[in-house]
C-alpha cells in the first residue's frame, strides 16, 4: 500500500496546494518548494494522484491557464516517482469519504482526504481551504506565508473578473 520508505505520515495534501504550482502567480515559488519538499520526503506527507489530476482540473477549467504548460508541470511532478503520491482510492475509503462529506455538509473530495488522513493515522491535512477548519478530527495547515496567500487569493480574484462570463 504505503512505500516503506515513507514511513510514518503526518499530513495528506490537498488540491489546493497544487493547484498554484500550475501557472504564474504570487505562491507558485513557495508552493513549488513545498511540493519539492514532500516529494523528496523530507516532509512527511502524501499527496493522492487524484489531487494531481483535480489540479489539471480547476487550473484549466475555472482559472483557464493553459492545458499544455499545466499537463507539462504535472506530468514533470508525477514522473519522479516519490513514494509520497498516494495512488489508491479503496471503496472503503470513499464510503468513509461520503459518509464524512454529508456528515460535515463539505465536498467529497474533502471527505476524502478526511478519511485518508484518518486511515494512515495523519493529523495532517495541507490546505487552503478554510471549509475544513470545522472538521474537528483533522488539522489544517496553510504552509505558506499568509502574507503570499493573501496575494495569491487577490490575483485569483482579478483573473476571475477578468474572465467573460459564461451565462
Amino acid at each position: 500500500m504505503l512505500s516503506a520508505s515513507l514511513g510514518y505520515v503526518e499530513g495528506v495534501v490537498d488540491v489546493s496546494i497544487i493547484v498554484p504550482v500550475c501557472f504564474d502567480n504570487p505562491l507558485k515559488k513557495y508552493v513549488a518548494e513545498f511540493l519539492e519538499e514532500v516529494l523528496a520526503l523530507r516532509r512527511k506527507a502524501i499527496i493522492p494522484v487524484t489531487a494531481v489530476l483535480g489540479a489539471y482540473h480547476i487550473a484549466t477549467r475555472y482559472l483557464k491557464a493553459p492545458r499544455r504548460a499545466v499537463k507539462k508541470i504535472l506530468v514533470g511532478m508525477l514522473e519522479v516517482e516519490s513514494p509520497a503520491f498516494y495512488p489508491q482510492v479503496p471503496l472503503t475509503l470513499a464510503v468513509e469519504a461520503l459518509d464524512i462529506a454529508a456528515t460535515y455538509s463539505i465536498e467529497s473530495w474533502d471527505g476524502y482526504l478526511i478519511a485518508l488522513a484518518q486511515n494512515l493515522r495523519a493529523k495532517i491535512i495541507y490546505t487552503l481551504d478554510k471549509e475544513l477548519e470545522k472538521v474537528k478530527e483533522i488539522i489544517t495547515v496553510n504552509p505558506f506565508p499568509q502574507q503570499k496567500v493573501s496575494e495569491y487569493h487577490q490575483y485569483l480574484q482579478t483573473l476571475l473578473k477578468a474572465q467573460p462570463s459564461r451565462s
